[in-house]
């Protein structure tokens, strides 16, 4: 694919991290954004939790990654993880 032809994809793209990974090929991201209080003016942080196909299961648990919109795979999972933007540091005692 050219990259004008990834500019015209529709497709949803999303930055969150990774919250679990206990299931094989799927891990569990959470988005979190921050919303203004029509009100009271006050910034609220509102998280979601997304879950996604991990394909070689190389997602840790704290790693930023990109997730794509894709075909739903199951009932929940319709999201597919994109790349690894920054892994979480692990250090080894």
């Amino acid at each position: 694919m050219t990259k004008k032809e990834e500019k015209l994809s529709k497709k949803s793209t999303v930055v969150g991290r990774v919250v679990s990974t206990s299931m094989d090929k799927t891990i569990v991201v959470e988005i979190e954004r921050r919303i203004r209080h029509p009100l009271y003016k006050k910034f609220i942080s509102k998280t979601t939790k997304l879950i996604a196909h991990d394909e070689d299961n190389s997602s840790k648990v704290g790693d930023v990654v990109s997730l794509i919109q894709s075909r739903p795979i199951s009932k929940r999972k319709s999201w597919s993880l994109e790349k690894t933007t920054q892994e979480q540091k692990r250090e080894i005692l």
